[in-house]
């Protein structure tokens, strides 16, 4: 290895091992910050012992920092797992996966999650992390709803989203959950009372036709 081989890996290790502290240090502000103004770029900075211009060359902006703490809370919460639903043959199974996959993510960290959403209502560029991302979840479901409509041919596909979507967020899990709640146990109830709202629905749409 040449030495400036050697001096770029090193660099590399060294953004690297920045990056992640920045991340983790976004992590622990938010699980105990009591006012929304306690979450700054310098606070961050400040944190994970990096000078304030490493944060902006790294993440861009707050946006970007809280972009990839989503990024790492999605690993944690082994949100990858989430393709399985989309592999699934059976619709209903699928959309249990789909509900599974995203029990386990928002179970990650619950603290964090809260105050994410939080900071949402209240700052335009973290609405729009939240979003994006919340559209994503709305895509996933709207491939699923399609798939259970060819069961449930009466099926409203922009009320059942709406409705999916409502039912597998975070504020729904969160209410749910207690304080040591297992998220699989979660999941199962969030499942079944989508699948009971899924067919009172139908049985009020085929009631309207037929009538």
């Amino acid at each position: 290895m040449t030495p400036r081989a050697y001096d770029l890996g090193k660099r590399r290790d060294q953004v690297d091992e920045n990056r992640r502290r920045v991340i983790d240090a976004a992590r622990a502000l938010l699980a105990e910050a009591t006012t929304y103004t306690a979450f700054t770029v310098d606070a961050v900075a400040k944190r994970a012992d990096v000078a304030r211009a490493t944060v902006y060359y790294q993440f861009g902006s707050k946006a970007g920092v809280l972009e990839a703490l989503c990024d790492a809370l999605a690993e944690a919460g082994q949100l990858a797992d989430l393709g399985q639903a989309f592999v699934e043959p059976d619709p209903r199974v699928a959309l249990r996966r789909f509900i599974a996959a995203f029990a386990r993510f928002w179970a990650a960290d619950r603290v964090v999650m809260r105050r994410l959403r939080a900071l949402a209502a209240l700052d335009p560029d973290v609405a729009a992390v939240i979003e994006a991302r919340d559209e994503r979840n709305r895509t996933g479901l709207s491939v699923l709803v399609g798939r259970l409509a060819a069961a449930i041919p009466s099926l409203d596909r922009p009320e059942a989203v709406r409705l999916l979507h409502t039912l597998s967020s975070f504020e729904t899990f969160d209410s749910l959950a207690g304080p040591s709640d297992d998220p699989a146990e979660v999941a199962q109830l969030i499942a079944t009372l989508a699948e009971a709202a899924l067919a009172l629905t139908d049985q009020r749409l085929g009631g309207s036709e037929r009538a």
